[in-house]
């Protein structure tokens, strides 16, 4: 059962990669601005089509011989009809196993010289001008002309062909032919073609005006896309880079759902010897979360460099007052979840709210969870009312684990969550290691869990050093 689950997966994933040939070269053909490419690479698609049509409808058509054909042309019947069917299986089988190329519409015409050839040669067999058959014939010039999206001058040559094989093979088998019954048919095959050469004109310059537009598209996404890519550069270079942070080893990692992402990390250490670190989330991500994140970076990064000493509350309350301002001029709703961290040799002092923070007691072995408290930033005018302070003693060797919910709310194919819960267990087991190693094994075991990333992930991990040591900020 194995081996033909793996044989059919096999034939699955080569029809994929065939049709994905086709989608590939029109996809070519938009990105070059060439026309004639992108032409060339729907008539290949469409002829998987009206080749798959042909060898399903001829033969099935034979049911309506057995009802009004005499009796003793039923084999020969069958026989143009078998001939008919496997050419058309046989151009199926080529044009699905084969790339997109300039003599691709030749199939179109072969089409219907082959299945109109059948057509002609049973009323020639019925009698000539007079037979109703030819209705087929102009099945045939729709079929393959309003399928096919080429040029209004291959549908009049293809209808002329037809039609020629229709009068010349009738002409010779019965030359006695009547006149009024020839012209009757002859009114209604060319009608139809005209009316096919009309739409296929049409639906020639509709296709034309279908690429300008994808070009246009196209043109309009690699532009976007430059200026996603542009946005991200200055995120990212808003971000700390080798840092070094007197008493404590820190490892950072982020990873953006998007180009642009909505999480926020710092490090900062003033002239005076004030140390700091941040992390925040605004909801959502994109574009217009990176630009909110990248406010309330520079916010925060302006009120600490700006001032001797200050307290994680005042800067909270005052990057609140100014995201507040910007996210009401921007006509946005955005919130900014935030905490922020003051390091001193013997403890944090913590303000704002965002997720737990996670701290591992080297000497007790154990996982301590210290719950934020505050206020999302940008909600209010005023958060001096919502927030408070934690001081939370720390010693040599302690480590302390922030992260975004990107990493706690992400799922697996179940849709069952990540969870803090099996966060602080992967904690306790790393937080020996170097914070580099445990930073980059916590995010993998995430990766392993979730079945797609929905949303931003951040985390900072911090070991607390001997006093007067400096460690090195790993970025990842």
């Amino acid at each position: 059962m194995a081996d033909q689950l793996g044989l059919l997966r096999q034939k699955s994933d080569q029809g994929n990669q065939r049709h994905r040939v086709s989608d590939t070269y029109t996809a070519r053909a938009i990105d070059n601005n060439d026309f004639t490419g992108y032409q060339i690479g729907i008539i290949h698609d469409w002829l998987q089509t009206i080749t798959a049509l042909a060898f399903v409808l001829v033969p099935l058509f034979f049911v309506l011989d057995i009802f009004i054909t005499p009796r003793e042309l039923l084999p020969r019947f069958a026989v143009y009809r078998g001939i008919s069917a496997l050419i058309a299986f046989l151009q199926y089988l080529v044009v699905r196993n084969s790339k997109p190329n300039k003599y691709s519409y030749l199939h179109g015409y072969l089409m219907s010289l082959q299945v109109g050839g059948a057509i002609v040669l049973m009323t020639v067999d019925l009698g000539g001008f007079e037979s109703g058959y030819y209705a087929g014939l102009i099945m045939v010039i729709i079929g393959v002309n309003l399928l096919m999206p080429w040029r209004a001058t291959h549908t009049a040559a293809n209808s002329a062909l037809i039609i020629g094989m229709y009068v010349i093979f009738n002409l010779i088998a019965h030359p006695h032919f009547n006149g009024a019954a020839m012209a009757n048919n002859l009114f209604f095959l060319c009608g139809n073609s005209i009316i096919s050469v009309a739409i296929n004109h049409v639906r020639y310059r509709l296709i034309q005006t279908e690429f300008s537009l994808l070009v246009q598209v196209k043109q309009a996404r690699d532009a976007l896309w430059s200026e996603m890519e542009l946005a991200k550069h200055i995120q990212m270079a808003l971000l700390p880079r080798h840092l070094q942070i007197k008493g404590y080893e820190i490892a950072v990692t982020m990873i953006p759902a998007m180009e642009v992402g909505g999480d926020y990390y710092d490090i900062i250490e003033t002239v005076n010897g004030e140390r700091y670190v941040a992390i925040g989330d605004v909801a959502g991500h994109g574009l217009d979360s990176g630009l909110i994140m990248m406010m309330a970076q520079t916010s925060v990064m302006t009120v600490i460099k700006g001032r001797r000493v200050s307290k994680p509350v005042e800067v909270l309350d005052t990057v609140n007052n100014v995201l507040r301002e910007n996210v009401g001029r921007l006509g946005s709703n955005h919130y900014m979840t935030m905490s922020i961290l003051k390091l001193g040799d013997r403890g944090l002092t913590v303000s704002g709210h965002h997720q737990d923070i996670l701290i591992y007691r080297a000497a007790e072995k154990r996982i301590e969870v210290v719950q934020t408290e505050g206020s999302w930033l940008g909600i209010t005018d005023s958060l001096s009312e919502y927030l408070s302070t934690k001081e939370i003693p720390i010693s040599n060797d302690d480590v302390v684990l922030l992260f975004t919910d990107g990493l706690t709310e992400s799922r697996d194919e179940n849709e069952d969550l990540y969870g803090q819960d099996r966060l602080e267990e992967v904690f306790a087991r790393v937080a020996h290691s170097p914070v580099p190693a445990a930073a980059a094994t916590i995010l993998e075991d995430v990766q392993n869990f979730q079945h797609t990333q929905t949303d931003d992930m951040t985390l900072m991990i911090l070991r607390k050093v001997g006093d007067g040591k400096h460690g090195r900020t790993k970025k990842g």
